[in-house]
């Protein structure tokens, strides 16, 4: 086949935020599933932990696979020094990260524990910075204030809003777990397929949040009733199915993918359209018509991933 019979391939950093968009509309879809499961007589945690389960599990083999499989010279290699990588990702990334924000949202509106959890972005350059000396250029820091600024509006916090320190402290968790998350997906010297880190990190923490409801810490309830998912009603299984091969393995996979390709930096950022997919997904399935306000945020985030992506782009700026 001649060079010009050959469909070019996208660019790195095009197909990385390519990866990361996809990432997020498979986690946004989530927050739909999960409220039909709980109005349907599932806990929040129950729901979480089979979501998980089940990701973990569609990407077992395929996990597997991709670690048998990776060609790489012996001291590159998954070793013991990455195996705490793996079961920090698990606990930290996933089921912390879950568990946190499931706490936080019973002390806070779910906006406000939403906004605080994503400022992670601004967390992994603080820790880009001073943990590699990764100092971020000014168009990058404005790209964060847009982004941030556009997040408060997509979520539309109006009124008084009341406030728990406790659940502060437990949002703050959540933001300290997306904040692992991003650090650790975008690390490609672990030497962990994108693959075998999403399906071992899943597991690992499928267990631990199997661990908190055994122990009384996660409230696990569970039903076989159908389930009412906008105007049709399903199955109980069927949002389970979409949760897991969705909203979790393809959700973690394309997220590492993505983020190996981006750096920790500017996919936490590009993350954020997380947000407009999960207010989108409720405007067609729920019929929860997106506010003005809303959509300006949008454009604000958009706007702030772009100035992010243009200020590690440039020359002076350095790398993940």
């Amino acid at each position: 086949m001649s060079s010009a019979d050959r469909t070019p391939a996208l660019p790195r950093p095009a197909l990385g935020i390519t990866l990361a968009l996809i990432s997020s509309a498979c986690f946004g879809i989530s927050g739909v599933l999960a409220r039909a499961m709980i109005e349907a007589g599932w806990s929040a945690g129950a729901t979480v932990t089979v979501r998980i389960a089940l990701g973990g599990l569609v990407l077992a083999v395929p996990g597997l696979l991709a670690f048998r499989d990776r060609r790489r010279p012996v001291p590159d290699r998954p070793g013991r020094r990455s195996w705490p990588v793996l079961v920090s990702y698990g606990l930290l990334a996933v089921a912390g990260c879950q568990l946190a924000y499931f706490y936080a949202v019973t002390y806070l509106q779910v906006g406000v524990a939403l906004l605080i959890e994503y400022t992670a972005p601004v967390a992994v350059l603080v820790w880009m910075w001073l943990r590699h000396g990764q100092r971020p250029g000014r168009v990058t820091v404005l790209g964060a204030a847009l982004a941030i600024a556009g997040l408060a509006l997509v979520l539309d916090l109006t009124g008084d809003v009341p406030i728990s320190a406790v659940g502060v402290l437990w949002a703050l968790a959540a933001m300290v777990g997306a904040a692992a998350y991003f650090v650790i997906s975008a690390d490609d010297r672990t030497g962990w397929p994108p693959l075998s880190l999403a399906a071992g990190g899943l597991l690992i923490g499928a267990l631990a949040l199997v661990g908190a409801g055994l122990t009384g810490l996660l409230p696990m309830t569970m039903t076989t009733v159908p389930v009412r998912v906008g105007a049709l009603e399903v199955a109980w299984w069927v949002p389970l199915v979409l949760l897991g091969v969705v909203s979790a393995a393809m959700a973690y996979g394309f997220g590492i993918a993505g983020g190996r390709l981006l750096g920790a930096r500017v996919m936490s950022f590009v993350a954020l359209s997380e947000v407009l997919f999960a207010v989108v997904f409720a405007w067609l399935v729920l019929d929860e018509l997106p506010a003005p306000i809303q959509l300006a945020g949008g454009l604000l985030i958009v706007l702030g991933v772009v100035c992010v992506r243009l200020g590690e782009a440039a020359p002076a700026a350095s790398h993940d």
